[in-house]
């Protein structure tokens, strides 16, 4: 296996032109902390931005940062500490689940559209991407957006590379927004209700306008190992505020009161609140060094216990609930079983189900990613086309 790690657009250009001319293939990778994700990519040479590295302009009172797609994520979450702001979509951290090693990118985070716990009122990390240079499939440097909100000129294409896997080229810059960071937060514990009496209390939660910022539900199976255990015992139903010290105290009240009504309430401070957050994040209960499929189902909110409890009928399944029910962390006991997941997401109104973690023979078996619809399937291979018209950036990684 040949790997490049250009240090220069340039450099990539050439190395794409060249393959591009011979038709052969390139597996674009960030940090490769994502390393088996996808559907198998048939490769000889591995492409990495990880040698284009470095913040190129960061100043915290425009809200916004430029990087090279290699910097990893460290480094960018180190900078804006210092300034005191965040990437709001919190991106996960992949290598606990997936047992890789390196370094994530910032690159590799906006190339795989990564977001966490805040998604549901903060948006996707493409909603947080105002610009990106990248080389194409013809060795093209391409820029696209700007480091200004109103400059939207190109905006459309910066976003269609978020989430694009590598497909559509290397990305070797990216602008983004970074909002102030919270100064406190605290989470508010209710024990004790089940996946359906949790989704009815969260959606009770987000009704009360106190800017809720993450809204989780931990069934027994799981909640025992978050925190080292230091949850209450049984279920845990958990809501996260966020802001100013006298505001985040006031509105946490005004919730656990509220919460009361439903069960026993405990609240957690802010170094217990940030660690909660950060496993449910990257997904701990599953990080167990096994090869068991672990699903990242999307749904609407109140159908996400239905679709856990449909799948229990049939199959050995475990999960927990993000994103005030929307995001489903399902890990599968035996095979992924994905025709069948499939059929109820589609059943119970739709959404969609990637592969996040299996064996190297459940991934030949199941598309990682959710097929799309006939007409969105054509559009997709020519947008494809246009990018990378030889076919040679992660070839059958999404489709």
């Amino acid at each position: 296996m040949t790997e490049f790690h250009p240090r220069t657009e340039a450099e990539a250009a050439s190395i794409i032109s060249d393959h591009a001319a011979r038709g052969a293939a390139l597996a674009v990778v960030g940090g490769n902390t994502r390393s088996g994700f996808g559907n198998a990519v048939a490769s000889e040479s591995v492409l990495s931005s990880r040698d284009l590295a470095g913040i190129v302009a960061y100043n915290p009172g425009e809200m916004v940062m430029t990087a090279r797609a290699g910097t990893p994520v460290a480094e960018i979450e180190a900078a804006l500490a210092d300034g005191g702001q965040m990437m709001a979509f919190e991106p996960m951290d992949h290598r606990p689940l997936m047992e890789t090693q390196g370094e994530p990118t910032i690159g590799g985070i906006f190339a795989a559209n990564i977001s966490g716990p805040r998604r549901f009122v903060s948006g996707a990390a493409r909603d947080s991407l105002l610009g990106v240079r990248f080389v194409n499939g013809k060795g093209e440097i391409v820029k696209a957006g700007g480091r200004v909100m109103k400059n939207v000129t190109g905006l459309d294409l910066a976003k269609l590379m978020a989430g694009s896997h590598g497909t559509l080229g290397l990305l070797s810059e990216v602008t983004f927004r970074v909002p102030p960071r919270p100064k406190t937060q605290e989470t508010i514990v209710v024990s004790g209700l089940n996946d359906a009496e949790a989704a009815n209390a969260m959606a009770a939660a987000m009704a009360l306008s106190l800017e809720i910022s993450g809204a989780a539900h931990l069934p027994l199976t799981v909640a025992w190992s978050f925190l080292d255990g230091k949850l209450p015992q049984g279920e845990a139903t958990v809501l996260r505020i966020e802001g100013l010290p006298g505001s985040v105290s006031a509105r946490g009240e005004k919730l656990a009161a509220a919460m009361n009504r439903l069960g026993s309430v405990k609240r957690l401070q802010e170094e217990d609140s940030r660690r909660l957050w950060r496993e449910i994040r990257d997904v701990k209960p599953y990080a167990d060094a096994t090869s068991r499929p672990v699903w990242r189902v999307s749904v609407a909110p109140g159908t996400g216990h239905q679709l856990v409890a449909a799948l229990r009928l049939e199959e050995g399944v475990d999960a927990y609930y993000d994103w005030q029910g929307g995001l489903v962390w399902m890990r599968m006991e035996a095979g992924p079983e994905g025709d069948m997941l499939r059929r109820y997401i589609h059943a119970l109104g739709g959404g969609h189900a990637t592969l996040l973690r299996a064996t190297p023979a459940h991934r030949a078996m199941t598309p990682a990613f959710q097929p799309q619809p006939e007409t969105v399937a054509l559009l997709s291979a020519r947008v494809k086309e246009k990018f990378d018209p030889a076919g040679i950036l992660n070839p059958g990684k999404m489709a």
